[in-house]
């Protein structure tokens, strides 16, 4: 982990435009999580289409995983806090995500996969983000990333605030993935007591921020535990400033909105009707995954 030499200075932070709590369901074979960002935010929060926090140490509760689904037309990004998961795709990829982990999938044109739990007891917690793929790119080859904790960027502020870049820059270190249209950014931020971490943001991205452990204030808003903090969107605002009166643990997401028009049917995320159809019918017909 390096230490940054010099903190980012924003002037005008966003303020938080509301809390969103999640909702608890369950997915694949019966994993319990919370559904953070639904359906009804994602064009407030263009480009991100869904994010699923799951954490739990009993095991009836994630050991089923997620065995094989298809996905079309996005990427997701899976960040393992504590845990392993298996992950097998119909594009002949396979990688065990581990304890500080981040697995990044292009879905494309199309991947059927699987994830499924490597353990039988103990702490499984994560993250699954959603991030939509531009038109011109929702029929590319799949794509497929594992990085392992020691291969994700780290770096320390001098006021002690341990940030993983994840995807974009912070502190003028590149994170372990850039995507040119959506411009995405994702930080793990865990910041101690009376700690202050600023974050510049361009004035045209969705942001949010979500607490999973502790709690932080933004522009004198409180953001509990648990909870998904939006960003209002002001122009003036060149960034985020987020102070912890105790220590705090968060995911910082940021990106730019695609503006397209957002059809989804479960796995599929197309742009139109007749996308979604025609990827249901290649699932149905065995065309789906088949470059693989």
């Amino acid at each position: 982990m390096i230490q940054a030499p010099l903190p980012t200075t924003v002037l005008h932070s966003r303020s938080v435009e509301r809390l969103v709590t999640g909702q608890a369901t369950s997915d694949g074979a019966g994993v319990k999580l919370s559904r953070i960002l639904t359906q009804d935010l994602q064009h407030r929060l263009d480009p991100f289409l869904m994010l699923d926090a799951f954490g739990s140490d009993k095991p009836d509760d994630y050991i089923a995983g997620f065995p094989d689904h298809p996905h079309r037309g996005f990427e997701t990004v899976t960040y393992m806090i504590a845990g392993r998961m298996l992950h097998k795709d119909s594009a002949g990829n396979e990688g065990l995500l581990q304890n500080g982990g981040v697995q990044w999938m292009t879905a494309g044109q199309g991947v059927i996969h699987s994830e499924i739990p490597q353990q039988a007891d103990g702490v499984m917690e994560g993250f699954q983000l959603w991030l939509n793929l531009h038109s011109s790119e929702k029929m590319n080859t799949p794509w497929y990333r594992d990085f392992q904790n020691d291969q994700l960027p780290q770096l320390r502020t001098p006021a002690g605030v341990a940030v993983t870049v994840i995807a974009g820059q912070s502190e003028g270190l590149q994170g372990a993935v850039t995507r040119d249209i959506t411009q995405p950014i994702y930080l793990d931020l865990h910041m101690p007591e009376g700690s202050r971490f600023e974050q510049s943001l361009p004035a045209g991205h969705n942001a949010f921020v979500y607490v999973y452990r502790g709690e932080v204030r933004i522009a004198g808003q409180a953001v509990p535990l648990q909870r998904m903090a939006i960003l209002a969107n002001t122009s003036q605002a060149d960034g985020v400033v987020i102070e912890a009166s105790a220590n705090a643990k968060l995911i910082l997401v940021a990106g730019k909105p695609l503006k397209e028009p957002i059809v989804q049917y479960g796995p599929f995320v197309m742009n139109t009707k007749e996308e979604i159809y025609q990827a249901l019918a290649d699932f149905r017909d065995g065309r789906l995954g088949e470059q693989a």
